[in-house]
């Protein structure tokens, strides 16, 4: 029997095996970087261990240190959550070998499932379908367009869709380049990309004893570069037939490497019904909750019985309703989905049922349909909380089950629409526009869902320029109220008080790249705002102003942070920029300056001062949250200024390079 349980992770998933561990009466150990000493993750465990640094090289990666902490804490089991370790057989072996119990599947398992080239050719012997695998330097035009994956990958990372064959020896190097930096294993392949496919896994459990689950499936078929955004459970797409051969090949494919624990095999399927084996996970998957909100059943319970030794039923549980999860990011649409960092002034989502919990069981079944969907939240942030630049920018996952797939969408669009999130540009809108788009509630969710509806259409800010406009005016006054309520002058006379009101009071914001001037009297007669003729005041505190417009009555909630405000309503969100009264001549930069958009670490150089380059040039690479970003030619140009070298950090706002014109 387990009685202390170490998570070699971090973040969200850390939190998520601690809390069963809890309801368990299971002990907890964390681990924490550097970085991560003050998250929740690293404070709510009974005991939390040090690994000095932040880098993952130099922390979670490091099997001998995780193995040493269990040691010193009293830890008699370890579990790898995902990412980091948790498919590296190396560090299962580790694990065995110093007398703990390893909450995970076998490490041959781990081993043969972890090369993507010899698990297709495993689970092929075993009579799954496949897809052939095409070796790089034989590719020509006939095989295009292909998928450069890394072998030892996961998460999208390591993974190009090359459609033209000059352009495949860069993908080839840059997949190698993110792959070494992400897995240690440099080691990448190609095979057929299907343009229109959909991304189907099955969730499987095994235990020592022969039984073999298959829980279901999922689909995740919506990616961006590869990384899912939207999962549920069923598949829109899966008939009765179909889910009893993927559960069929599932299973084959756990068979065939005596599999034990819980893991994911993953499914590409075409138009037509076929499907073939992508790879198996043998891990807890980052979408699993909504196989738990589906069957009603708690995974990390399951595999720590699994490791404990126990049997599974003959059969496993049913599903019962629909469940969509959603990942939300810290990155911004407007600026190429840059990873964003900072503090997360806010984070609150109303109304939300469970954290880190199935939202359905078979003892609240009546009860979930009476009272319909509900909402689930697995995060490793909350309010206060920064987001470093070291780790994966996902805020959290939040999961919405109901009796059915509309009723799921519609709850979660909501959630969203009406979460306040304060500090960090976020996915947010994209999000909500999916669940609400026609496409999408039609269950036409295949591979190529961005490509077809257009992803900057679908990121849509969901607040209009009417909504900042009145968000800029409701700032404005929360900001006077505020200054009066901060008064000890004068009898606390109200901010801007004079004794001949000549002008208004000015304030003025910017919304992306918009700006909004507000200018307003406030008197004996109520609000007079130019602009806003039929906006009349009701109430203003320095968090919270109601608005009549139009005889419509409106309430906002105004936040102010340093250097900006984010107002909530009905309207939708909106974070604006309060502008300086006074521009700070030093600030300029030089034209055709490149900037950092994160802080990051300089990989590899493209170009070198004095070359002649095109607009999309790749001037350089950085390295920042797991990923790499070119930086590229804004223009045609010369490079005049590459000041950084490989290997250098710079913050965001460091001078990368300057292109100038030609002449």
């Amino acid at each position: 029997m387990i009685q202390n349980l170490l998570v070699a992770n971090r973040g969200e998933i850390a939190r998520r095996v601690f809390r069963t561990c809890r309801d368990a009466g299971i002990g907890t150990v964390a681990v924490f970087s550097d970085a991560d000493a003050g998250t929740p993750h690293a404070t709510e465990a009974d005991v939390a261990v040090h690994l000095p640094g932040n880098a993952p090289a130099e922390t979670y990666l490091r099997a001998e240190l995780l193995v040493k902490a269990a040691a010193d804490s009293g830890a008699d089991a370890i579990h790898p959550g995902y990412g980091f370790l948790s498919e590296n057989a190396a560090f299962a072996r580790a694990v065995l070998d110093a007398g703990l119990t390893w909450v995970g599947p076998p490490p041959g398992a781990i081993a043969t499932m972890g090369s993507k080239v010899e698990s297709k050719r495993v689970v092929a012997a075993a009579g799954v379908p496949v897809l052939s695998e095409l070796d790089p330097a034989e590719i020509t035009e006939d095989d295009l367009p292909v998928l450069v994956k890394a072998s030892a990958g996961g998460g999208g990372r390591g993974m190009r869709v090359v459609r033209k064959l000059d352009e495949l020896a860069e993908a080839v190097e840059s997949a190698r380049a993110e792959a070494r930096s992400a897995f240690g294993d440099s080691t990448v392949f190609c095979e057929r990309y299907l343009e229109t496919g959909r991304h189907i896994e099955v969730q499987v459990l095994a235990d020592a004893h022969g039984t073999v689950w298959a829980l279901g499936e999922r689909e995740c078929s919506i990616q961006r570069r590869h990384q899912k955004v939207v999962e549920e459970a069923p598949s829109p797409f899966v008939d009765a037939t179909m889910r009893g051969e993927l559960f069929d090949a599932a299973r084959r494919a756990a068979k065939a490497v005596d599999y034990v624990g819980a893991g994911t095999v993953e499914f590409l399927a075409g138009p037509d019904g076929r499907f073939y084996f992508l790879e198996m996970n043998t891990r807890l998957q980052v979408e699993h909750p909504v196989t738990e909100c589906v069957t009603g059943t708690d995974l990390v319970a399951l595999q720590l019985r699994v490791a404990e030794g126990a049997r599974l039923p003959a059969d496993p549980p049913p599903a019962t309703g629909h469940a969509i999860e959603v990942r939300l990011y810290a990155e911004d649409p407007a600026a190429g989905w840059q990873p964003q960092s900072g503090t997360l002034h806010r984070f609150e989502l109303s109304d939300v049922d469970r954290q880190f919990e199935a939202l359905f069981t078979a003892e609240n079944a009546s009860a979930q349909f009476t009272h319909g969907p509900g909402l689930r939240l697995d995060s490793g942030f909350v309010s206060g909380s920064v987001v470093g630049v070291h780790y994966d920018p996902m805020l959290a996952k939040v999961i919405a089950w109901a009796p059915d797939r509309a009723s799921a969408a519609r709850r979660l669009a909501k959630a969203l629409e009406g979460a306040k999130i304060h500090g960090v540009v976020t996915n947010r809108d994209l999000l909500v526009n999916i669940l609400r788009h026609e496409a999408f509630l039609a269950g036409e969710t295949d591979t190529a869902f961005f490509d077809r509806h257009g992803l900057d259409v679908l990121a849509k800010p969901l607040a209009t320029v009417d909504t900042e406009r009145l968000s800029a005016l409701a700032a404005a006054l929360a900001d006077a109220a505020g200054n009066r309520a901060a008064a000890t002058t004068l009898g606390r006379l109200p901010s801007g008080w004079r004794n001949v009101r000549s002008a208004g009071q000015r304030k003025r914001f910017f919304a992306g790249d918009d700006e909004y001037e507000v200018v307003y009297t406030l008197t004996r007669d109520g609000l007079r705002a130019e602009g806003y003729d039929d906006v009349a005041l009701v109430s203003a505190e320095p968090g919270h102003v109601v608005l009549d417009v139009a005889g419509v009555r409106r309430a906002f909630d105004v936040a102010r942070y340093d250097g900006t405000s984010c107002v909530d309503s009905a309207l939708g969100p909106v974070t604006l920029t309060v502008a300086p009264r006074f521009a700070d001549p030093d600030a300029a930069l030089a034209a055709g300056s490149l900037v950092a958009p994160m802080p990051g670490t300089v990989v590899r150089l493209g170009a070198r001062v004095g070359d002649t380059v095109a607009a999309g040039d790749p001037l350089l690479w950085l390295e920042a949250m797991k990923m790499e970003h070119r930086i590229a030619a804004p223009a045609d140009g010369v490079v005049t200024e590459l000041p950084v070298t490989v290997g250098q950090q710079v913050e965001v706002g460091t001078v990368l390079a300057v292109v100038g014109d030609e002449a």
